[in-house]
């Protein structure tokens, strides 16, 4: 072990007169501890947040769209082939996209209205959880064994969101009237169009605005309610690697040519996912600042420490020690309190980010409140993923924060003129 590393070891041992020493080398260790778990916490948050988001609305919508400048699709087979012959494209479906009402005996409400292919739609996307109900029956002919009554069996069936049936005090089985805000002409003029479903499941994604704004419908079932006969609105499509979505997009625009385009899911949703990474960044800076207060907690501990072994410094000088050996020591010393503390508040830290869904559930049990309400927020539950390169980034960030700290101290013990300080001595 080198020497100065032993003195500095052997001064953070020893008990000194100047009992305020000691009490600023722990709010120093405490101040920095803080600092790193928090860092580390929020930013597993941050990290769980957007990874959540992506895999919510990458569930519910496809990586690539597309569509034609000029309308509706015509010919979506043939397309859905050339597509599928590209490389790095998994699959397609056909969708129709259309806003529409919902009504039923206990309320009305305005919704995302679409039309699914069940054989190749779930090869695309998710729904997230099916609470009740299944996709199948979608399909008058599955439900031949079901209990429903007989006005009701043959009835076209509705996916619905957990928040819209909530709204709409619709239960399994209930029956909901869709109205087209397009409308069809009679002699008495422009009359909305309108036609029965039954709710044939009611699924749960996770994503509030999803299940309170979405309601699915077979293919052709809004082929013909939006009179829409062989025609899409256009293709959703699933890529191998979803972050090579834009350069797929590229390519299926080049293979196709004009009329037709190709949005990526990035494209659709920068917005969001930027708004992310910019408060991420923002909050590692704030956090940041919890280090840097630790850190002059280490620069006044350092200082007070110089002017207690000032005789220390003298007889060391004395006997041979350089300007080099008498810095090493102080900073050693410093470096020894951040080590401390990042090590602590590194433990705790992925501790408590490891664990942090239990804890946040047991704190809503404990206070009997909602921390993340899904009215007012995007999701339901407090996500949290450890990023290790973020770990190292603060780990490193904390170190070289507390090892800035040490260099003022160490360069005025380094200058202390031996014969000076054993003046009156």
């Amino acid at each position: 072990m080198p020497f100065e590393l032993f003195i500095s070891l052997r001064y953070l041992k020893a008990k000194r007169k100047q009992v305020f020493v000691s009490i600023i080398t722990f709010l120093s260790i405490g101040g920095i501890a803080l600092g790193v778990a928090a860092l580390i916490i929020v930013l597993a948050v941050m990290n769980g947040f957007e990874t959540d988001l992506r895999n919510k609305i990458l569930g519910m919508n496809s990586h690539v769209l597309l569509m034609e400048y000029t309308g509706p699709m015509k010919g979506h087979r043939e397309v859905a082939k050339k597509v599928e012959a590209i490389g790095d494209v998994m699959a397609t479906t056909p969708f129709i996209y259309s806003q529409a009402m919902l009504k039923s005996q206990n309320g009305v409400t305005g919704v995302v209205l679409r039309g699914l292919a069940p054989e190749s739609a779930f090869r695309v996307i998710s729904l997230g959880k099916i609470k009740e109900g299944k996709v199948e029956h979608l399909d008058p002919r599955t439900r031949t064994s079901l209990t429903i009554p007989p006005d009701r069996i043959e009835l076209p069936g509705i996916l619905i969101g957990k928040e819209l049936a909530k709204m709409l005090g619709a239960y399994l089985y209930d029956t909901i009237t869709v109205v087209s805000p397009l409308g069809i002409s009679t002699p008495m003029g422009m009359v909305p169009k309108m036609k029965r479903f039954i709710v044939a499941g009611i699924f749960d994604s996770g994503f509030y605005e999803y299940d309170s704004t979405l309601a699915y419908i077979d293919l052709k079932d809004a082929q013909e309610f939006l009179n829409m006969p062989g025609i899409v609105t256009g293709l959703e499509i699933k890529v191998k690697d979803l972050y090579q979505a834009d350069v797929v997009a590229k390519n299926i625009e080049k293979v196709l040519g004009y009329p037709y385009w190709a949005r990526n899911w990035m494209e659709m949703n920068k917005n969001l996912f930027a708004a992310l990474r910019l408060e991420k960044r923002v909050m590692f800076i704030i956090l940041s600042l919890i280090v840097l207060v630790a850190a002059f907690n280490i620069i006044t501990t350092l200082i007070m420490v110089v002017m207690e072994k000032s005789k220390d410094i003298a007889i060391l000088k004395s006997m041979g020690a350089t300007a080099r050996n008498i810095m090493k020591i102080f900073i050693f010393q410093g470096l020894t309190i951040g080590a401390v503390g990042t090590i602590i508040g590194t433990v705790a830290g992925l501790s408590i980010a490891f664990n942090l869904a239990a804890i946040s559930a047991s704190i809503e049990r404990l206070l009997g409140i909602k921390i993340l309400p899904g009215d007012v927020y995007y999701l339901s539950e407090l996500p949290s993923k450890v990023n290790y390169g973020d770990v190292a980034m603060i780990v490193i960030g904390a170190m070289t924060i507390c090892f800035l700290a040490t260099i003022y101290p160490s360069r005025r013990a380094a200058k202390m003129d031996p014969a000076e300080a054993l003046r009156y001595d």
